[in-house]
């Protein structure tokens, strides 16, 4: 049996958003909690935060949500990794479990059309060595999930609706975030 693994990415500076993306209040829950409620829905009951100021740290600093990806592969044994960024407001747990039973059934990582994020992402030997390879030969900004799914093999699909992969960055993206969200 597959042991799918729960990642929130939760690493980045939050530089232009200003405050840690984690802590935002979504309705009565922080980000966090709502992104771990949301892998609890699609059946994911390991899941574990990447990040500096959470339990798992990145082993390559400064080098994006891959060295997170990586560092988690390191240090958790998993078959695949059901990664969810800290910043989808708007994401619903249908749209992520269908990514995750794509994945699976297919056993290839496994994205939205144009979102790198989510993704479903088998530990294979495609992955690690992608990984190994870019972050120990990088020096500044690292490879990013997009190179990643390229260099692998893949399966993109239709998203139900692209405004549940809406990304909050800056405090007005996460406004415009709250008015939908609060009508919910």
């Amino acid at each position: 049996m597959q042991k799918t693994l729960g990642v929130v990415l939760a690493g980045g500076l939050s530089s232009r958003m200003k405050q840690d993306k984690a802590t935002l209040q979504r309705n009565h829950e922080t980000m966090l909690d709502f992104s771990q409620s949301i892998l609890k829905q699609c059946g994911v009951d390991d899941i574990v935060i990447s990040g500096s100021n959470y339990q798992i740290k990145d082993l390559f600093q400064h080098l994006g949500p891959l060295s997170g990806i990586f560092s988690v592969i390191e240090q958790c044994p998993a078959t695949a990794l059901l990664i969810l960024p800290i910043d989808l407001p708007l994401l619903k747990a249908n749209t992520l479990k269908q990514l995750k039973i794509v994945g699976e059934v297919s056993q290839k990582a496994c994205s939205y059309e144009n979102h790198p994020l989510p993704l479903y992402l088998p530990v294979n030997s495609f992955v690690e060595l992608f990984l190994q390879k870019s972050l120990s030969t990088t020096s500044g900004k690292g490879p990013s999930i997009r190179q990643l799914v390229k260099a692998i093999p893949h399966k993109t699909i239709a998203a139900p609706n692209t405004n549940c992969l809406f990304n909050t960055n800056t405090p007005e993206q996460w406004k415009h975030a709250q008015r939908s969200f609060i009508r919910e």
